[in-house]
């Protein structure tokens, strides 16, 4: 469970996260405690808010939908690095 104050500053990311209209959309369903039981009876990961709501990472749902199995491996990770010898 995450408390609170993690849950207000993930809501002010909400490109990393799914929106409540989007969990319903995928769930089917408008009631957080709903929404919560399709999430686990479909294998769905999420936290949840200090008000109950679940929490969907945006990349984690797109990964889900496309039919592969979330892991550290697929996930998407940043390609550059830091390259001092380009400094003068």
């Amino acid at each position: 469970m995450i408390s609170s104050d993690l849950s207000a500053s993930l809501v002010s990311f909400p490109g990393e996260l799914l929106t409540d209209d989007e969990v319903a959309s995928i769930t089917g369903y408008l009631i957080p405690s709903k929404q919560i039981q399709w999430l686990d009876s479909n294998g769905w990961q999420h936290v949840l808010s200090g008000s109950r709501r679940p929490i969907v990472g945006r990349l984690y749902a797109r990964l889900k939908l496309a039919g592969l199995k979330p892991s550290e491996t697929n996930a998407v990770t940043e390609t550059w690095t830091f390259d001092l010898t380009r400094v003068s």
